[in-house]
């Protein structure tokens, strides 16, 4: 049941390993990058206490000794005081430039881990070991590395690909169904914007996934990696195609933003909504037909997920204020927001040319109802 996805980069190329049972197998995938026998670890404390002992037992399978630092978990960690934490931690160790990072983790930890690899004496190796649905099929491939700022998500970090992803399909089963649905947020993004055969694959098998089927669980998180390993191969910097991974994003942005980075909106739940809102504002703009935003709300509410900024708890600041946070996106060149529109499902494209209006009246409606 396993797949392999190799990501073409030239000399950064790596492969992307999907299927059950890969914790076991990691002192064996691993050990070939080592020129010695010993790995350090980042984790967060929720992590650690489930895969860390399956982590350790599979490394010393082959040998490798390893040393682990347990972070909190959330997204507050992906700050300077724990990043700073987590690179002396690596000095200390006597982390060297030919020793490997494992990332053992969510987002949070996978780009952490990478940013503080990237830096650490001008760059050291590092292994992706997603424990989320959402950094398996997004965050951990990719090379997007990094922390969050007061000023927004993400502002700053580095572009440092993994050497290897080992994304084990087993560790999903221990996945809250929130935290499964705000990954699934992820999975339905690459489905509407470039392959509607597999948004239509997800209409049909959603339910096979939230359910725990293995077979459906690999081939989701298997089509959504080659997809991103596609595009990233195309552009790694993000200078053009690579924006279309963020779909949904822009919106997402201001509503992490608007909630305080905080529980009450998980990642993939915000992508979910700001998927279903790229789609009405594209609809509005006569880009797409009136049925495709009708028809991505029905696949998230069938699959139990959040759909409108009705189902996000609390009060949020009113349209204008939203579309200005958009504003602190790292997607702006020369002031301009770039939005990520949609010609129908499956085809996504970049543009520039969205008016403000627009989008303020359709997060007005969106906040009315």
């Amino acid at each position: 049941m396993h797949q392999t996805v190799h990501v073409d980069l030239a000399e950064r190329s790596y492969d992307v390993e999907i299927g059950p049972g890969l914790l076991a197998q990691s002192g064996e995938r691993i050990a070939p990058l080592l020129k010695r026998p010993r790995v350090a670890v980042l984790t967060d404390e929720t992590v650690a206490g489930m895969h860390l002992d399956a982590l350790r037992d599979g490394l010393a399978s082959a040998g490798i000794k390893m040393t682990a630092l347990a972070l909190p978990a959330g997204e507050a960690t992906k700050s300077w005081p724990h990043f700073e934490r987590a690179v002396e931690w690596l000095l200390a160790e006597k982390v060297e430039r030919n020793d490997i990072v494992v990332a053992l983790g969510g987002g949070v930890i996978g780009d952490l881990a990478g940013f503080a690899a990237a830096v650490m004496r001008r760059g050291v190796s590092f292994v992706q070991i997603p424990t989320s649905l959402l950094a398996q099929v997004d965050s951990s491939v990719g090379g997007k590395t990094g922390i969050n700022a007061p000023q927004g998500k993400n502002l700053i970090g580095a572009f440092h690909q993994p050497s290897l992803v080992l994304a084990d399909t087993d560790v999903l089963g221990t996945l809250q169904t929130r935290d499964f649905l705000a990954g699934y947020g992820e999975v339905v993004k690459y489905g509407l914007l470039g392959d509607a055969q597999f948004f239509e694959w997800l209409e049909d098998n959603g339910p096979l996934l939230t359910s725990g089927d293995m077979a459906a669980r690999v081939q989701a998180v298997t089509r959504s990696v080659q997809m991103k390993a596609d595009i990233v191969a195309r552009d790694e910097t993000e200078q053009g195609d690579r924006a279309l991974l963020n779909l949904g994003h822009t919106f997402c942005h201001a509503l992490e933003a608007a909630t305080g980075y905080s529980d009450r909106l998980l990642h993939g739940e915000g992508v979910a909504i700001g998927c279903a809102l790229a789609f009405e504002t594209s609809s509005r703009l006569g880009l797409c037909s009136q049925e495709d935003p009708s028809r991505v709300r029905a696949h998230l509410s069938a699959m139990g997920m959040k759909t409108d900024l009705a189902d996000i708890p609390g009060e949020l600041p009113d349209a204008e204020t939203l579309v200005d946070l958009m504003a602190q996106d790292k997607k702006v060149m020369d002031g301009q927001l770039r939005f990520i529109m949609a010609r129908g499902i499956g085809q996504a494209f970049v543009t520039p040319d969205v008016p403000r209006e627009t989008v303020v009246s359709v997060l007005k409606d969106a906040l009315e109802v």
